[in-house]
């Protein structure tokens, strides 16, 4: 029998963006067009002006604006995404000219994390950067927050009752930062017992697309939801693997940074990607066929440094090899490997260089411990790791990963 399924139609959006030499107007739009399409949305137009600065009321100018509004018309766009923060106010006084909806850069990225995260402390990060954003826009949106139905930029909360007022977001948002409190002190407890443990980590960090989950699915089938979309993934996933030295090491996923990304989000997903100034080494994923690799470089480097991840070993994974333009002036050292995690190529190269560059805890070693020092061999057996172990005339001959407070003692019994 046939059955007739209805699609979601895509919006129609427009793009809209003010240049006064802030920032580069048209890389940023180009990715203001890919978390766009990452939200379900078709952008049919795209309009940038240039001006000394924003207009306070409407931030581009009214004139330009009665333009656009012919425009919208004349190619039935539902919808207008700036590409900067807009207030309350501008909002009103650009839906009030355009009269379509309008929402701004942040109320998109926010709209996307809404659709992505999955976890409990992901889901309640993105509603405290929503209640957060929202508390200083109340004023002049009145209209906005009440309406009714979906659509990119109306997920998750508070969307249904005009009477969600500043009191009640300032109440949400203390049970918001107090329930993820609760959470923080759960990781910072499994942090510690990491430690205690002996196990390294290592923080897998990037802007976001440049195939950080594809690389910790290659390397351990960790399954994770992997897209070719901007935050594909929120969610942290942490996963064991061993290196060629017999060490373990715990991967962690984290998310994806951006240009801009608004300061809310920083705030409210900085337990997750405080497992970076947490981890032993940091993998700095790098997307080889982005014409933006170097800005994005930067951005990474920025955010890292404001995590306080100075001091921490970096290996810069320069990955995507495979759909890169040229490779040949990628300079590979102790510190920076090219791979290509779709392919699975460069692997070992990786593996190597994340074993030379980790603290040494531990050390793989072949040894003869006579009988009378059973001991010993039984506290490498409690601290470290025994590959393979054999009865010999003389002793026990193994072959172990030997903790490094016992690596001086053991030198003497080396093969």
């Amino acid at each position: 029998m046939y059955e007739n399924k209805t699609e979601e139609r895509p919006v129609k959006a427009v793009l809209a963006c003010v240049d006064t030499g802030e920032f580069d107007a048209e890389v940023s739009i180009k990715e203001l067009e890919e978390l766009a399409s990452t939200a379900q949305a078709e952008v049919v137009g795209t309009v940038i002006q240039k001006r000394p600065s924003y207009d306070p009321a409407t931030c581009m100018g009214t004139g330009r604006l009665e333009e656009l509004k012919e425009q919208l018309e004349a190619i039935e766009a539902e919808l207008v995404i700036f590409d900067h923060e807009l207030t309350g106010i501008q909002v009103r006084n650009i839906e009030q000219i355009l009269d379509v909806r309008v929402i701004d850069r942040t109320t998109l990225i926010l709209d996307i994390f809404a659709q992505r995260a999955r976890t409990k402390e992901g889901k309640l990060q993105v509603e405290l950067a929503q209640q957060k954003y929202r508390l200083p826009r109340l004023t002049g949106m009145g209209t906005a927050l009440s309406r009714l139905g979906g659509g990119i930029g109306t997920r998750g909360p508070g969307e249904t009752k005009l009477e969600t007022d500043k009191r009640h977001i300032r109440k949400r948002i203390s049970y918001l930062e107090a329930e993820l409190e609760e959470l923080k002190k759960h990781r910072n407890f499994s942090r510690s017992r990491r430690k205690k443990d002996g196990i390294l980590c290592a923080a897998i960090v990037g802007y976001t697309n440049v195939g950080k989950s594809t690389l910790l699915n290659a390397l351990t089938d960790a399954g994770v939801l992997a897209e070719n979309k901007l935050f594909a993934t929120l969610d942290i996933t942490s996963r064991s693997i061993e290196l060629p030295d017999g060490r373990s090491v715990m991967l962690i996923d984290t998310v994806g940074l951006i240009r801009r990304l608004p300061h809310n989000l920083v705030e409210a997903f900085k337990s997750t990607l405080e497992e970076a100034a947490a981890a032993d080494i940091i993998l700095n994923v790098q997307d080889l066929s982005s014409p933006e690799i170097r800005e994005q470089a930067e951005v990474t480097a920025s955010l890292l440094s404001e995590l306080g991840c100075e001091g921490i070993p970096q290996i810069f994974v320069m990955n995507k090899a495979d759909a890169a333009p040229f490779t040949d002036t990628v300079f590979e050292d102790e510190s920076t490997v090219m791979i290509s995690a779709k392919e699975h190529t460069g692997f070992d190269k990786l593996l190597e260089c994340i074993m030379r560059n980790l603290p040494e805890t531990a050390k793989r070693m072949k040894l003869l411990i006579p009988y009378d020092k059973g001991a010993f061999l039984g506290r490498i057996r409690q601290d470290g790791k025994i590959f393979s172990e054999e009865y010999a005339e003389n002793g026990t001959l193994i072959d172990a990963l030997v903790d490094v407070k016992l690596i001086k003692e053991a030198e003497s019994y080396r093969v």
